[in-house]
């Protein structure tokens, strides 16, 4: 584990179904994740996935990511910028190391479309355990 490394990709692709599920267990039944008018009216070019399940596959790419290196650990800190609005399709997120300590991992995340448009950005610490 190394400055540059890649953590690999998480991969889902996402939509209505989605979106209904992510719904379901949060309780988050908001009109402009479930209804394309209400996107539009919204300024969107229709229904958007929800930030937070962006924020759940990068969780899921840091907990792939420390099963891969047969590693146990936390995520310490996450910190997650939205640049654009997921409309469907699939969703990849990605992270590179940026800092390895003895203790704790610094990650730099992305979470691209399927056109590689980047959805979110953000950084990650896990902390590692001995």
């Amino acid at each position: 584990m190394r400055e540059g490394d890649s953590i690999g990709q998480f991969r889902r692709r996402t939509g209505f179904a989605a979106w209904n599920r992510y719904a379901a267990v949060n309780s988050e039944f908001v009109p402009i994740h479930m209804d394309h008018e209400a996107g539009r009216a919204a300024g969107m070019p229709g229904a958007f996935g929800m930030g937070n399940l962006q924020v759940a596959y990068l969780h899921c790419l840091l907990r792939q990511w420390l099963e891969e290196q047969d590693r146990s650990g936390r995520v310490g800190g996450l910190s997650v910028q939205f640049r654009s609005p997921d409309t469907g399709g699939e969703v990849t997120a990605t992270g590179e190391i940026t800092q390895v300590g003895a203790e704790r991992v610094e990650i730099a995340l992305t979470v691209l479309d399927q056109e590689q448009q980047r959805l979110a950005t953000g950084t990650a610490t896990v902390e590692l355990d001995h």
